[in-house]
């Protein structure tokens, strides 16, 4: 990172500004171009190490890709306000950011769908809480679960 002192290390923190974080854009590569879609997503940590998951409907370009390239990027962002100044070249912005990549599974047991749910909708509510999903739409809806690699956050606070 270019700018150590905006550099975010401290899970702390992370977690807080992921908890801020509305939707994440996800970044998938097709061999000849890229696409990006921006998605609700939930989270989970543990020792250290993200997962994010996602819902979508069961078939789309987002999930061709990635049946045939499971590496995606993603980046989200919160915390954005103007810094107005006289100057053009003085203008800035306040924000906290989060990027990085990983690998994307398809979850089809029922388990494991019903615990990417609950992240989301933990995230989402802004609360936890036992979701309850019935078995048609977990049958139904397609959950993604992104095990993150690499981790970047940063704020210009």
């Amino acid at each position: 990172m270019r700018r150590k002192d905006r550099e975010i290390t401290d899970s702390a923190q992370i977690q807080e500004i992921l908890n801020k974080c509305t939707h994440c854009h996800m970044g998938l590569y097709d061999g000849e171009e890229v696409y990006i879609v921006p998605m609700n997503f939930g989270w989970t940590e543990e020792n250290g190490s993200y997962t994010l998951f996602f819902h979508c409907a069961g078939e789309g370009r987002k999930l061709d890709i990635l049946r045939q390239n499971p590496k995606a990027g993603f980046q989200m962002d919160t915390d954005f306000e103007l810094r107005t100044a006289d100057s053009a070249c003085d203008y800035s912005a306040r924000f906290a950011s989060i990027v990085g990549t990983g690998t994307v599974e398809f979850l089809t047991d029922p388990a494991d769908k019903r615990t990417g749910l609950a992240a989301i909708m933990d995230h989402t509510a802004g609360e936890k809480r036992e979701w309850t999903f019935p078995e048609p739409s977990v049958n139904r809806v397609t959950v993604l679960r992104l095990t993150v690699e690499k981790l970047s956050c940063k704020a210009a606070r």
